[in-house]
């Protein structure tokens, strides 16, 4: 076991962001455990050292990639996502694709990898995107859209291939968020040349990618998307607002407390299916702040206060 004080430094050096210190500490503690006769977990940690160590040198280079790429190493277990029963069926299949795609390649058969999630906004899209990579184990790369679209001609396309090229160097879940301002419709009266040349550019790039990594679109409204893309895509799934069976499983999962301890009426749960999966977890933190910071307990009347208060403010965005 290390010592205290290498935990710490352990610590510092992480914060600090510094590499080497990082490296030399772990290294230390390998040592140590290798002198008090622990050769295999010292043996293990110098391997972890080098393989993890190699992939975190990537996700730093790419990270630093002209800002194109939004970086973190997910903690988003399935279970947390609220889908339903054919969404969470399919998100099933790709993560057992992925983890059998060797079996598969011998097979001549290739895994599920480019995915499309299409539904209204907090319905979950981001979050399965966050989950695939955290069950896979793998970081999560989400392209900045604001960096990648530029006024100035050709210089998308390009930057599009810096992303591409990124997709084949590095292991990883690649997530294009609000997807339809890269694959807007060709034939769309406000379309313009440069537009049709972007959409162009990702229509070859994703066609001729060949790697191992996971490849996740999402659009708040697929209508908007160009119809050839489809079936660049080995999959598309359709979010919606909840059923009143997600609801109550949304709102038990937020609260940590069992179906019956929630004390939640069923005209409640109707009146929150007509929300976001989004939405609804803010409710349910907004009664769980209340008792945190006030003693009240949370109840069907508080979430009854919260839900009206939501109300309000839907109403008073749309007038």
């Amino acid at each position: 076991m290390a010592t205290t004080d290498q935990i710490k430094r352990l610590v510092q050096a992480h914060y600090a962001g510094n590499e080497e210190a990082f490296r030399t500490c772990v290294l230390q503690i390998a040592a140590y455990e290798a002198k008090r006769g622990h050769s295999n977990i010292a043996a293990e940690i110098k391997e972890l050292l080098n393989t993890e160590g190699a992939k975190r040198t990537r996700i730093i280079n790419l990270a630093h990639q002209d800002g194109l790429f939004g970086v973190e190493i997910p903690s988003t277990p399935l279970d947390a996502v609220v889908l339903s029963d054919s969404s969470a069926e399919r998100v099933g299949r790709v993560l057992t694709e992925y983890r059998n795609r060797k079996t598969l390649a011998n097979h001549g058969f290739s895994n599920r990898r480019k995915i499309l999630l299409e539904g209204l906004p907090g319905t979950g899209k981001t979050m399965t995107a966050s989950a695939i990579a955290t069950e896979l184990e793998l970081p999560l790369y989400t392209v900045q859209v604001d960096k990648l679209i530029t006024k100035y001609m050709g210089e998308t396309s390009a930057r599009l291939r810096q992303i591409f090229d990124a997709i084949a160097n590095t292991s990883g879940v690649f997530f294009f968020d609000e997807f339809d301002a890269i694959g807007a419709d060709r034939n769309l009266d406000n379309d313009v040349g440069e537009m049709r040349r972007i959409l162009n550019s990702f229509l070859q790039f994703i066609e001729s990618d060949k790697t191992q990594n996971i490849i996740i679109a999402a659009t708040n409204n697929a209508k908007l998307l160009d119809p050839a893309l489809f079936r660049r895509f080995d999959d598309v799934l359709h979010y919606e607002l909840p059923s009143v069976g997600e609801v109550e499983r949304l709102v038990v999962q937020t609260l940590g407390t069992s179906f019956e301890e929630a004390g939640i009426t069923e005209t409640t749960y109707a009146e929150l299916a007509n929300y976001c999966q989004a939405d609804i977890v803010r409710i349910c933190r907004d009664a769980l702040k209340d008792q945190i910071l006030f003693g009240t307990h949370v109840n069907d009347g508080l979430i009854q206060a919260y839900l009206e208060q939501r109300e309000i403010g839907r109403i008073a965005k749309v007038g």
